[in-house]
């Protein structure tokens, strides 16, 4: 989700809430187009605020890490320090509901008199920006400066005066209107029920309007022109209360998950997303602070694994392939046992036919119906037998090659796609690095000789959950750790779960010595549900596993890494929910 005005709104609550009244302690520029403020606050407490202008991901938020500044500190930075080091917050504001935090800020200035400057911060997608101002809204200097060969619509330079961009004659949805208003707004224009709602009220953002939409109980898709009166005063009253709830602070933020990935956030409840994952917090900060990390992280290790999924799935492609060749072969091999039967028939009636007969037809004593046998005139009935076992001879060689050829192929690519469920399950570095441990043992990419000077150890380490009836579940991240996990870790009693069709994780139950008519169904179940969202089938209605007695699991010499037997099992179909699971921070 965009940073909308509705989240603007939530976190200039929570500054008002924090630090208003509170001294600017200290003031630090860690990145080109970030501030770090330390803050004294009223109440004895020290605040850190972090804001980036960043393009790609701007922010505001208080965070609890205090990141590094560079050896000598940027203009603005000591321009900031000069004015504003010690100065006392008086207010903050936002605009409307624009994506704009304004913070008045009293200091003394060198004569000693009482001044009041404000700090202007833009989180405006690409156009993001932190503008200093004087009382007079005339611009000291920004973060970012902006001249009229970059923007033909604002000047952001030292001198200038200090305006907030006509926004596209969008209504103030924070100002008194009426229901006559907001029907004859956003029935201005026939476009679609969400379009309609961000195009016309300031603040907006695609996933704001859709949820409105959603709390009404209309197609957000369908076109506006479409919308009887009632569904416009469902509208409306929907509007009203969002609107009600952010004057008085009412806030609600949350993170949606979806696959375990950050897919929204938001400071108030969005109840579209409500057969997702769930997560609530206390503040925005904390919102903001989770999710960027947390985005940051997934595709920090997306990048990052990006050559390693290159090379998999390069080599799986070229085995998809030779094992199309090889099933056509051994398909091409079925008519063997036809040519050992032509053989077989022109030694028993050969002497029949004439010299120079082009075809022979006699009796199948196998089918007791009559068969026409090809014959090479060239050749004698004998020679012609011959020719018939040679040829079935050579596709017996043939059959029993590619049997072994394909079964090979098989094991290769079963591997390969196990590898490539661990890369869509790595985390982190560590989980990284064994993956491709594993791909160089297989001799898929180069080994690393020895160790770079300076590099730290990584750890990779299962997963770790706690069920609803307290019984631990263990989860590999990869193929080391699954084999790691059933033959080492795991003990004879132990219950396994493993997907039956798809790739995916070995899943550990631990018992404790409860006997196994003594574990609940719901473990069962939570531990199948497990190793299917753990798999390559994660996010089917249903997924089937197979679950056995740790001791019934064997690893046939010589075979790949994570590759097991059993011959005896149980078996469950179930969904890939895990919310009812408690993951262990190790």
């Amino acid at each position: 989700m965009a940073f909308d005005g509705v989240t603007t709104a939530a976190m200039a609550a929570e500054l008002n809430k924090r630090i208003n009244g509170g001294r600017l302690y200290k003031i630090a520029q860690p990145e080109a187009d970030e501030l770090l403020f330390t803050i004294k606050t009223t109440n004895g407490k020290t605040e850190r605020l972090l804001i980036s202008a960043g393009a790609s991901l701007p922010f505001i938020y208080f965070t609890e890490t205090n990141k590094p500044s560079p050896m000598t500190a940027p203009n603005f930075c000591m321009l900031l320090r000069k004015h504003l080091q010690n100065g006392r917050i008086t207010e903050i504001s936002q605009p409307g509901l624009e994506r704009i935090i304004r913070i008045y800020v009293e200091h003394l200035d060198e004569m000693g008199d009482l001044c009041r400057k404000v700090l202007v911060i833009e989180i405006m997608g690409k156009h993001s920006n932190i503008i200093f101002c004087d009382d007079n809204d005339n611009i000291i200097d920004s973060i970012k400066h902006v001249g009229l060969t970059v923007s033909s619509v604002r000047e952001v330079l030292p001198g200038r005066k200090y305006f907030i961009p006509e926004t596209q004659d969008k209504l103030d949805p924070t100002s008194d209107i009426d229901f006559d208003s907001f029907k004859a707004a956003v029935s201005k224009t026939a476009q679609e029920n969400i379009k309609a709602i961000y195009n016309t009220f300031t603040g907006f953002s695609p996933v704001m309007a859709s949820e409105l939409c959603h709390r009404a109980e209309i197609d957000g898709n369908a076109s506006i022109a479409a919308n009887s009166d009632e569904d416009y005063k469902k509208l409306y009253n929907e509007f009203c209360r969002l609107m009600n709830d952010i004057k008085t602070g009412s806030f609600s933020p949350e993170i949606i998950y979806e696959d375990a990935v950050p897919r929204e956030f938001a400071s108030v409840e969005l109840s579209q997303y409500s057969d997702l994952e769930i997560e609530k917090y206390e503040t925005m900060s904390e919102v903001l602070e989770n999710y960027y990390a947390k985005k940051n992280s997934v595709t920090r290790i997306r990048q990052r694994s990006a050559d390693l999924r290159k090379i998999v799935s390069t080599i799986l492609e070229r085995d998809y392939k030779k094992l199309n060749i090889q099933r056509k072969q051994l398909s091409d091999t079925e008519k063997k046992d036809k040519f050992r039967v032509y053989g077989e028939l022109l030694n028993t009636y050969g002497y029949s036919a004439p010299e120079g007969a082009k075809s022979i037809t006699c009796d199948n004593y196998y089918t007791n119906e009559e068969i026409t046998i090809p014959l090479d005139p060239q050749l004698s009935a004998t020679d012609n037998a011959k020719k018939y076992f040679d040829r079935y001879q050579k596709l017996k060689r043939t059959e029993e090659a590619v049997s072994v050829q394909m079964k090979e192929t098989e094991d290769d690519i079963a591997h390969l796609e196990s590898i490539q469920n661990s890369l869509d399950i790595a985390s982190d570095e560590a989980d990284l690095k064994q993956i491709r441990d594993e791909l160089a043992d297989s001799g898929y990419v180069k080994k690393h000789v020895g160790k770079k000077k300076g590099e730290r150890k990584m750890t990779s380490h299962p997963l770790h959950y706690v069920s609803s009836d307290g019984f631990d579940l263990y989860v590999g991240k990869n193929n080391y750790q699954n084999d790691e996990l059933t033959f080492k870790f795991a003990n004879g009693n132990d219950w396994w779960f493993h997907s039956k069709k798809f790739p995916g994780s070995h899943v550990i139950m631990k018992t404790g010595g409860v006997e196994s008519d003594k574990i609940p169904d719901r473990a069962f179940n939570e531990a199948g549900a497990l190793a299917a969202y753990y798999s390559k089938g994660r996010g089917q209605s249903k997924v089937e596993i197979d679950y056995v007695l740790k001791k019934e699991v064997k690893k046939p010499a010589g075979s790949k890494p994570g590759f097991v037997v059993y011959y005896t099992n149980y078996s469950m179909a179930i969904d890939s929910d895990i919310s009812t699971l408690k993951l262990v921070e190790e």
